[in-house]
């Protein structure tokens, strides 16, 4: 038996991929210096957990960093040690959702900051600390709204009671989360600042790490010394409003080539279930794109792609690999294989793909598939991922 090894080329591998997903570097150091300069003289830092919402952290972090961040915020352990030799050693990676039991020690000796999010997280960071003898840096979370991560009221009563439970641990930030943030007009949002700053009168004066993307385009009030931008370093901006135009930028676009193109009659049943009865003659093109990669089910029979400026509606349902649409709309031959179709650009944002789906743009980001070919572009220059 002969043995036969395939060896792709990064062209071939890009060539042979279902779809294109291009990131905008430039575009992302855009939209992290316009949160810099609107909160200044307030640190932002950057929000790259998820694989950086979907787009590489391995790529998004060190642009943001070019463009001046040196605080980057994951979730999870293994992202920090992942993300670390992507990054300058002056940069500083912080862990949101904290510490698991055991994990301490590899936290500690790859100089990453945990957020301690509960009083056994603050424990198990505190006795480290004396086994080592040396102090250890984190950052304390104080619920104040959310009942998601943090202190509860009642643990930090149990924290200003005890103080020595903080003993060997330098807390560089008191951080806490908005829930609202993206709502201007939510009196949650006060509400939140409210038990915050109530919370702060108790504690001895520590840096404050509060807004998030949404709470970058709030009053100053809500700034303190480092913000936490997230989603809108990747190109989704604050809703509309009357007081600014929204500065960000898109960053990405996702294209989707041609499988087939094929002509149905009418009383044709298309997709699984045949949930679309082909209501005259129509040309149908199918595209190698599915919920495997990302494009929501419930796309089926709604939302559609572009080609130039016309609308191709889904038709059917959305497969596991592949998407039905119709494009009798279009000349006939003017798809063929291999032909791309727009799914967001220009044409259909982002935010208007997660409409579709009823659900928000971070749920479209970060289900974005791997079997894209992504492509990092830079001004004049283009990259591809290794």
């Amino acid at each position: 038996m002969v043995e036969m090894s395939l060896h792709f080329s990064q062209t071939e591998r890009d060539l042979a991929a279902g779809g294109v997903l291009t990131i905008d570097l430039a575009a992302l150091r855009h939209n992290y210096s316009v949160i810099t300069q609107r909160i200044a003289p307030t640190r932002a830092a950057a929000v790259v957990k998820a694989n950086a919402y979907g787009l590489g952290a391995s790529r998004v972090a060190p642009a943001f960093y070019e463009a001046g961040c040196r605080d980057f915020f994951v979730a999870h352990l293994g992202e920090a040690i992942a993300l670390k030799p992507h990054l300058n050693p002056d940069a500083t990676i912080y862990v949101l959702n904290g510490l698991q039991p055991g994990s301490e020690a590899a936290c500690a000796r790859e100089n990453l900051l945990p957020v301690l999010n509960s009083l056994e997280q603050i424990e198990n960071w505190a006795r480290l600390a004396r086994t080592i003898g040396s102090k250890l840096p984190a950052l304390l979370q104080i619920d104040t709204g959310m009942a998601r991560l943090g202190l509860s009221a009642k643990e930090l009563d149990r924290i200003i009671d005890e103080p020595s439970l903080l003993d060997g641990i330098d807390i560089k930030f008191v951080i806490s989360h908005l829930a609202s943030g993206d709502e201007p007009e939510n009196p949650a949002n006060a509400a939140q600042l409210a038990t915050l700053t109530a919370a702060l009168a108790r504690l001895p004066k520590l840096p404050v790490a509060f807004s998030n993307s949404g709470g970058c385009f709030l009053e100053k009030t809500y700034y303190f010394d480092l913000a936490r931008p997230g989603v809108a370093l990747y190109g989704v901006g604050p809703a509309p409003r009357h007081d600014f135009e929204n500065p960000i930028r898109p960053v990405l676009t996702l294209s989707a080539r041609v499988i087939q193109v094929r002509d149905v009659d009418e009383g044709a049943a298309i997709g699984y279930g045949g949930t679309f009865i082909a209501p005259r003659p129509m040309r149908i093109a199918t595209i190698a794109v599915g919920y495997a990669d990302g494009w929501f089910r419930s796309l089926s029979n709604k939302g559609c792609a572009f080609f130039g400026d016309t609308r191709l509606p889904v038709v059917g349902r959305v497969s596991m690999d592949s998407i039905t649409l119709d494009v009798t709309a279009l000349p006939e031959d003017t798809l063929k294989l291999g032909s791309l179709v727009e799914l967001i650009g220009p044409h259909q944002r982002l935010e208007d793909v997660a409409r579709d789906c009823d659900t928000i743009p971070y749920e479209i980001l970060t289900a974005l598939g791997d079997r894209y070919a992504r492509i990092y572009v830079d001004r004049s220059t283009a990259d591809r991922q290794s």
